[in-house]
């Protein structure tokens, strides 16, 4: 029986990770489990691992992170990317504390009804904390179940994937999944020759494990252009918060024109003799690329929306990464001036 072979392989393979019980152990706190998934989506484990660390030091129950401020949380979250990731955490935890007394729902089914938990973190909370049969889906165990069963459809994938749950060990049977996609079903040359399943898979028997899963082409990224504004006053600079909604809402930032195929210093916060550096920033979004100028003036403390924060404490307020590098960028210009 595949859950049994997968099992036995966890027994001995599983990867130690601050938020997991060892095999077989205690189910793990329903909390650190949901605060670990979310921050793994789209990021990777050894990204998560310092984040998590820290969250679970400043916040070390769902009650302690649901009374933090959003724009303290915000900061803390500030580099790991998915920025509405982290507004769905607090709404999450304030909904836990709020209408369920500070306990997370023991079923998928009542778990999904939270702000940010969609099927797959329904799933794996429920199995791994509670010990519900419930199938759990993410893009290892998709390719996994694409290549044991030779699929093609992600339908086909996530119905097969919930055939061959089993009632026992469900949370680890989850998180055996999971390690073996990450660790040896990979995406490129997966390592079948010391796979636990490779009897069973048929993408191995037919030479073919690469194929699986069929793969839609993707689509070129849309590129944008912008300007980012470092105003610099007594030794601070102007950072901005950005709105609500919309991406990297909620963060402060430095200020920004818009994003799309002419920038102009038109958009600047204030007038001002703004220069622009050298070189610009490159980043990559989920759904568009984008190339950022940085301009700079030193002013006098104008009356400008937003607040000035000391340059030397920029560290402290949690830019995202985009912001970051541009803000890396107008300081390595203002040091070499300073050294000339």
């Amino acid at each position: 029986m595949i859950a049994d072979k997968l099992l036995h392989w966890y027994d001995r393979h599983a990867r130690v990770l601050p938020w997991r019980s060892p095999p077989g152990g205690a189910a793990p706190d329903p909390y650190a489990v949901w605060l670990s998934e979310v921050m793994l989506q789209q990021t990777t484990v050894a990204a998560v691992k310092p984040y998590y660390e820290r969250f679970l030091a400043r916040w070390p129950t769902v009650e302690a992170l649901a009374a933090t401020e959003d724009a303290e949380l915000m900061a803390a979250w500030a580099g790991l990317g998915y920025y509405s990731r982290a507004r769905n955490l607090l709404a999450c935890a304030r909904a836990v504390v709020t209408e369920h007394g500070g306990r997370f729902p023991a079923s998928a089914a009542a778990l999904k009804r939270l702000p940010g938990i969609g099927d797959y973190t329904a799933g794996a909370i429920a199995a791994i904390a509670f010990g519900e049969s419930a199938a759990v889906v993410d893009g290892n165990v998709e390719r996994v179940v694409a290549r044991l069963f030779a699929l093609e459809s992600k339908a086909a994938v996530r119905e097969q994937a919930a055939a061959i749950t089993p009632a026992a060990r469900p949370g680890d049977y989850a998180q055996a999944m999971m390690d073996l996609g990450a660790t040896i079903c990979t995406p490129k040359r997966p390592a079948c020759g010391i796979c636990p399943l490779r009897e069973d898979c048929r993408a191995f028997a037919r030479g073919t494990p690469e194929a699986f899963p069929v793969r839609a082409p993707r689509a070129e990224k849309p590129h944008r252009r912008g300007i980012v504004f470092w105003a610099e006053a007594e030794g601070d600079v102007l950072l901005v918060t950005r709105p609500a909604k919309g991406l990297l809402g909620g963060m402060r930032a430095l200020p920004t024109g818009s994003w799309g195929d002419a920038p102009s210093l038109g958009e600047a916060p204030f007038a001002a003799d703004w220069q622009m550096l050298k070189g610009n920033v490159r980043h990559v979004f989920t759904h568009f690329s984008l190339d950022l100028s940085v301009a700079v003036a030193s002013v006098g403390r104008v009356n400008a929306e937003g607040e000035w924060w000391p340059i030397a404490r920029l560290g402290e307020a949690g830019l995202p990464t985009v912001f970051d590098k541009a803000a890396r960028l107008a300081l390595e210009s203002r040091m070499s001036l300073i050294a000339c």
